[in-house]
């Protein structure tokens, strides 16, 4: 009676479209109107992240802009130590989400500023598809006001006349130095580089092959009588489920491991439970379900009535009792006799003693 029962989330699961599945989460989905943040499955499912990183991520994501998201101020607003904090800043400057730099301000102050990407692949794709910037022309030095003439070349003057000496030309005025450019704040995107290949995928392909199949279950004689019985069986599976609606062919596949289960003293009724009962949501492929089953949960053969019997505990002889011939005392002896008192008192007077059995 002390265990509370939402029945908010029971009317709810009654509502859910569709079969649910057998086991694993089931999920109520209702879309959210306000106060909600949009987070990629590449950061919700990353393999390489601590659930810890993921959820200071998912934290740092959906702050407003300009909030302190420094390791002092994440520690107010989390329940984690500044230890787990600092890890997790480090997993994800690591894999590309979050970016720490250094901020010279006037004054030879210097300030720490955070970026948060939410997609670092895509922003690496997209540096890689923008085109290179094109360099700006440095800007024209000052220099005297040019001539009407193009050429420095002097005129050459006519035979007839001589030239007349020109004067010399004045020194031209030094361009006067320009002012030093302001500087340039650092970059906080990654520098272009040439195109990059896409990133790898999250999920590593597989290396190792995979197992082959095991064989299905041959009996040791597929008789008339069996070859009936387990047709019949196949044949009427499509009564109790529509999804095994078999062809000729499948159940021709299908008879000798089910035959095998016949052959093994199996009842009928529960070869077809074992092939039905639970049932993956949806089924694909019904005719491999079946050869899965029918190989997986194959029964042994039944012992036989000796196999079943206790073993025979070995028979113990037990020595009989025998009574002195000198003192009536009983003793243990395969053959009669003294016994050990006895035999030792004749040994000691010297009187001749049978040899004891």
């Amino acid at each position: 009676m002390d265990t509370q029962q939402n029945t908010a989330l029971t009317r709810a699961l009654a509502e859910v479209p569709g079969p649910l599945p057998t086991s694993g989460v089931i999920h109520i989905t209702l879309p959210h109107t306000d106060r909600f943040t949009v987070v990629g499955n590449h950061l919700a499912q990353h393999p390489e992240l601590s659930c810890t990183a993921v959820g200071i991520a998912v934290r740092i994501q959906s702050l407003p802009q300009g909030t302190e998201v420094s390791i002092k101020a994440l520690t107010a607003r989390c329940k984690e130590g500044e230890k787990r904090i600092a890890a997790a800043l480090r997993e994800l400057e690591a894999h590309g989400y979050l970016q720490r730099f250094r901020h010279r301000l006037p004054g030879k102050k210097v300030a720490t500023r955070t970026l948060f990407c939410n997609q670092p692949a895509a922003l690496v794709r997209l540096r890689g598809q923008t085109p290179a910037p094109v360099p700006v022309p440095a800007q024209p030095q000052a220099h005297a006001p040019e001539s009407d003439s193009y050429s420095d070349v002097e005129p050459v003057p006519e035979p007839e006349q001589q030239p007349e000496r020109q004067p010399k030309p004045e020194p031209k005025p030094e361009p006067a130095p320009l002012p030093p450019a302001p500087p340039v704040p650092a970059v906080l995107l990654p520098v272009a580089s040439p195109p990059s290949p896409p990133p790898p995928p999250f999920v590593p392909p597989p290396t190792a092959p995979k197992p082959p199949r095991p064989p299905l279950p041959q009996p040791g004689a597929l008789t008339p009588a069996l070859d009936r019985a387990a047709t019949a069986l196949l044949s009427d599976l499509r009564r109790h489920a529509p999804q095994f609606t078999l062809s000729e062919g499948d159940i021709r596949q299908l008879v000798p491991p089910v035959a095998t289960w016949l052959e093994r003293d199996a009842h009928p009724d529960t070869i077809r439970r074992t092939l039905i009962d639970d049932l993956p949501q949806p089924l694909r492929h019904p005719v491999k379900l079946l050869k899965h089953r029918l190989t997986a949960l194959l029964p042994p053969p039944l012992p036989g009535a000796c196999d079943l019997a206790a073993p025979a505990r070995p028979r113990t002889v037990a020595t009989p009792f025998q009574t002195c011939d000198d003192c009536d005392r009983a003793f243990r002896s395969p053959a009669p006799g003294h016994c050990r008192d006895c035999r030792e008192t004749r040994e000691h007077r010297g009187e001749d003693v049978p040899a004891a059995a």
